[in-house]
């Protein structure tokens, strides 16, 4: 088990988002701690989507603060987090890969918006991406050619093409066949193991859920009903978990093997 910092990468308190007369997020209380794995888990629409994008700074909070690394962006304004998220890379649930662009410019995006690299560098930067997501030499394919496997691995090359020290993951694995599950899990994994990255996963995949992640947060009714290791959870005994502990249980406990 990961042993954690005493400071946390990110401090988030009190965070609360509303779409109109709609409340998802009313009073959110969490911390991230530096290379390890949190999994948020909960029912379809009790906003752990919304929360990740409140993480990045692509929502607002209408209440609360985000602290990051022990900056308040709450209310940044958007050059400020510009820079932050320079070191946030995200996977989004339906990989919005840009159909207009080939695999090659889609990695690539972000890392022209950073104007750090030139474009031999930004060139070199997406084969390795590329590569690390076991997709080599796929820079002149159209997402529109790609199956659903690749192109969630494309979404995750262009979330750690600006080699960030955060990633965070919407249903990385959703609407995916079982090798292709597999296969985006031990990616998360070895982005982690091999990079430090600290790693956010959003998902209703019990299994990678409590096979894979340090800690477990249970969104629930808004808030954080729990957080706390897969086994801490297991043994929690309140009915608001039981579905999601079942879940896990019932799925193979053999993982397919998937090719190299």
């Amino acid at each position: 088990m990961l042993r954690l910092r005493a400071v946390a990468l990110y401090e988030i308190r009190g965070l609360a988002k509303r779409f109109g007369d709609n409340v998802v997020l009313q009073s959110i209380d969490l911390e991230v701690f530096e290379g390890e794995r949190i999994t948020l888990i909960g029912k379809s629409g009790s906003g752990k989507s919304v929360l990740l994008k409140l993480m990045i700074g692509l929502l607002r909070p209408d209440a609360g603060t985000i602290v990051f690394e022990g900056e308040d962006v709450t209310r940044a304004p958007e050059r400020e987090w510009i820079e932050v998220r320079k070191r946030i890379g995200m996977l989004f649930q339906w990989d919005a890969l840009f159909d207009s662009l080939d695999v090659a410019d889609n990695v690539a995006y972000g890392l022209r918006e950073q104007r750090v690299l030139d474009e031999a560098a930004i060139a070199a930067r997406v084969s390795e991406c590329l590569a690390q997501v076991s997709l080599p030499g796929i820079e002149a394919m159209w997402p529109a050619s790609l199956s659903g496997g690749m192109r969630k691995r494309v979404g995750l090359a262009r979330a750690i093409a600006s080699r960030p020290d955060v990633v965070l993951y919407d249903e990385p694995t959703e609407g995916l066949d079982p090798i292709n599950v597999t296969r985006v899990d031990r990616l998360l994994d070895s982005l982690r193991f091999g990079s430090g990255v600290t790693t956010v996963v959003a998902t209703q995949n019990m299994q990678s859920a409590f096979n894979a992640s340090d800690r477990l947060a249970l969104v629930h009714g808004g808030m954080i009903a729990k957080a706390g290791t897969p086994d801490e959870l297991r043994e929690w005994g309140d009915p608001r978990i039981e579905p999601f502990v079942r879940s896990s249980e019932l799925r193979a406990k053999t993982r397919p093997s998937v090719p190299s």
